[in-house]
């Protein structure tokens, strides 16, 4: 393998500045083209888990833990690039401990220069090209931050309105749930009233107890019935949570066919 360090260190002093900035440009444009892919990734994560929660049932803190994650996925982006520019430091021989390097890389990284580190005066021209790649980078997170912040709130806001249409279809339900409760209590009232006039009306203890018997079995199968409706209902009121934002999802990929 190549040593870095004493290749480097053959280049004559007066064009080791130069040097410097090409070693530092040729890591900025390799940064850069990492930095667009680990965005891009970000992106593409943040969309499939955003048609992941529209089209299902909405929940609100899982949008607000989505856009966290991206946050953090972006801070964690930064971090890697700038161990990334220590590593490079490290390899080519301009830092010989790990932690100066990283302090130094992090303080130039984000402009705030107060690494204490000390490079050689020839390759000390690499101190503003990691300031740079700081200064492009950042920018370009916070463009894409713009894009992310504007798409959470426009998917909480969706939540927030499928919220609403999921409260009111619940409390339809109760009401649904409850007439159905009521109906099944009032038609075994009736039962027991037709059973009280049959029982007052039959001669023989043997008959009052048949007809008790039957009773009871229309009661549970009224009960049955009004379960058997509760459940259905139930069913009917999943599939419509279930349901909720689909139609929102579809205008969206319709609204991306035609403008592709």
């Amino acid at each position: 393998m190549f040593d870095i360090p004493m290749l480097l260190d053959r280049i004559p002093d007066e064009y080791k500045p130069l040097a410097a900035f090409g070693v530092g440009s040729l890591m900025l444009v390799v940064l850069a083209m990492f930095h667009g892919l680990g965005l891009h990734l970000i992106f593409v994560h943040q969309r499939r888990r955003e048609r992941r929660l529209r089209m299902g049932r909405p929940h609100i803190f899982a949008g607000v833990f989505l856009f966290g994650f991206s946050i953090f996925l972006m801070l964690t982006l930064h971090i890697v690039e700038i161990l990334l520019w220590a590593l490079a430091l490290i390899v080519v021989g301009f830092a010989k401990h790990t932690d100066d390097a990283v302090y130094f890389c992090a303080n130039a990284y984000t402009t705030l220069g107060m690494g204490d580190l000390d490079v050689a005066s020839q390759w000390r021209n690499i101190s503003p090209i990691i300031g740079i790649s700081g200064l492009f980078t950042f920018a370009w997170t916070t463009s894409a931050l713009v894009e992310v912040v504007a798409r959470n709130g426009r998917l909480l806001g969706q939540l927030e309105e499928e919220r609403e249409q999921e409260m009111h279809m619940r409390v339809a339900l109760r009401k649904e749930e409850w007439e159905a409760v009521k109906r099944g209590r009032e038609a075994i009232l009736l039962e027991r009233e037709k059973a009280n006039a049959q029982v007052s009306e039959a001669p023989s203890s043997e008959q009052r107890h048949e007809i008790r018997e039957e009773e009871r079995k229309h009661e549970a199968a009224i009960r049955r019935m009004v379960l058997a409706e509760m459940a259905e209902l139930f069913r009917k009121e999943r599939q419509a949570e279930e349901k909720l934002g689909m139609d929102e999802a579809s205008e969206e990929a319709q609204d991306k066919e035609q403008g592709e």
